[in-house]
């Protein structure tokens, strides 16, 4: 799964520009009423300054990022959507249980991305691209471009829904690539080979494979 002229920042500030979007709108019913681009560029700047005062963030406490993401991210991901677009037409063939642990994997995975990034946090800079909106719309693409320092600009973009209790991100667009086609590519392939419970097993390993590297740096500490 390689997306063209990926890099660490461009995971990061995806990360960042989703988590300020998140947290905005954790607890906040009229947050519905907000026009999402404004929700996106409105509440970035604030993530971002804790970003730069969180000594523990910043020194690569995943655990303390993990509480966050999951204390204000999950609620207002629609992660049920994006699974089932990334599974594409399998997802008709899984049972209940299975969707349900397909839904919970891949959330974890995406969260542990996510979280992972933002102890990365540095220089980088967030362009917001216009953004125009029929009235009445209800699903919109909000565009931005991250600006490294050294490095050529990456357009990050976020396809959002208006659902009965807000704004939710369903795709994120890194440089032109889609994470759910990206995702279904490699899900399809892992679901030929091996069905659809061999890729709730891959991701479950990874995420495993995700937990125990983060926890080194906390054992050796203790040790």
């Amino acid at each position: 799964m390689v997306f063209s002229r990926q890099s660490v920042a461009s995971w990061l500030m995806a990360g960042v520009l989703l988590c300020a979007l998140f947290i905005f709108m954790q607890g906040q019913a009229q947050a519905a009423d907000v026009a999402p681009d404004v929700l996106v560029k409105s509440t970035t700047q604030e993530v971002i300054a804790i970003l730069k005062k969180d000594k523990d963030i910043q020194s690569g406490n995943l655990h303390k990022v993990y509480a966050l993401v999951d204390a204000k991210v999950l609620p207002n991901f629609d992660f049920n959507h994006m699974t089932m677009l990334s599974v594409g037409k399998y997802w008709q063939r899984a049972t209940p249980a299975q969707r349900q642990s397909l839904v919970q994997e891949f959330r974890t995975l995406l969260v542990r991305t996510y979280a992972s990034s933002l102890t990365e946090f540095t220089n980088q800079t967030i362009e917001f691209k216009p953004f125009r909106m029929s009235p009445g719309a209800t699903d919109v693409t909000v565009q931005t471009q991250v600006n490294q320092p050294g490095g050529q600009p990456i357009p990050i973009d976020y396809s959002m829904e208006k659902t009965a209790f807000g704004w939710k991100v369903y795709d994120v667009a890194i440089d032109g690539v889609s994470l759910v086609t990206n995702y279904r590519s490699s899900f399809a392939t892992e679901i030929r080979q091996s069905g659809i419970d061999g890729l709730i097993r891959t991701l479950a390993n990874r995420n495993k494979q995700s937990e125990a590297t983060s926890l080194k740096p906390a054992i050796k500490k203790a040790s």
